[in-house]
């Protein structure tokens, strides 16, 4: 092993390290989108870094690594969920973890509505989740598509279904 090439490992590896710190909510984001168990989160969050590290070799830099990260992430959460779905320990989607949930202190009622619409979220089918998920962080629509591996006029024609899908379950829920 020549000193050129455990210079190029460790560079690799300090590059890594920096973008998954700097990128780390979105890991965040899809552990706590896909497990209410904080002990499924973190079971997750860790195949997540890991599978990440070992596919780091092959992010091309043809995308944005927060995109690249979206998308081997989103891939993890959605076997990690098919797998404990199939298994005994099912991961309760719908039951929100009360340790980590949005708080708002002045009003109640948004609070009820931002625990609904994740409630609601969570019962979605896989893609449907992970699009969301991808929406709510405004990601623009070319990215979406970029990170879900579909086009970005299935992305547009699904996020105006889910969200119409949303809006009539509040309906009902309000009426």
């Amino acid at each position: 092993m020549s000193y050129f090439g455990t210079m190029d490992r460790q560079k690799n590896s300090d590059e890594f390290t920096r973008q998954l710190e700097t990128h780390k909510l979105i890991i965040y984001k899809i552990c706590h989108a896909y497990c209410s168990n904080p002990h499924d989160r973190d079971d997750l969050a860790q195949e997540i870094t890991y599978q990440l590290w070992r596919s780091y070799g092959q992010f091309s830099g043809q995308s944005l690594f927060s995109t690249w990260m979206y998308r081997v992430a989103l891939n993890v959460a959605i076997t990690f969920y098919r797998k404990a779905k199939a298994g005994d320990s099912v991961i309760q989607l719908s039951e929100p973890d009360p340790e980590t949930e949005y708080k708002p202190d002045d009003n109640a009622e948004l609070e009820a509505d931002i625990n609904t619409l994740r409630q609601f979220i969570s019962e979605l089918k896989e893609l449907d989740k992970a699009l969301m998920i991808l929406y709510l962080e405004e990601r623009s629509h070319a990215e979406i598509a970029e990170i879900l591996g579909i086009t970005e006029t299935n992305t547009a024609t699904r996020i105006s279904r889910v969200k119409d899908k949303l809006k009539q379950r509040f309906s009902q829920l309000k009426k």
